[in-house]
């Protein structure tokens, strides 16, 4: 979760990352950066990594997400999966 959060935030050079689709503004519930997920139909794509961190990102709060640093994120991170 560190890592999608360093790449949505634009902590790593966006030459050299995954494009993680994000979702459009037609979205209503949930936080402002959900993640579009594609289906795939062989197991190659299936499990990339762009495919397997949607469901666990879409699923975070908005106060989690809405971190200002990498720490604070982690942090925040680390209450909410306590719980």
């Amino acid at each position: 979760m560190i890592e999608t959060y360093k790449i949505l935030s634009g902590k790593y050079d966006r030459s050299a990352t995954p494009t993680l689709p994000v979702a459009g503004p037609a979205v209503t519930r949930g936080h402002n950066l959900r993640l579009h997920k594609f289906r795939a139909r062989c197991d190659l794509r299936k499990y990339y990594f762009t495919n397997r961190v949607v469901n666990i990102w879409n699923s975070l709060p908005s106060y989690v997400i809405s971190a200002e640093t990498v720490n604070c994120f982690k942090s925040r991170l680390d209450n909410f999966w306590k719980n």
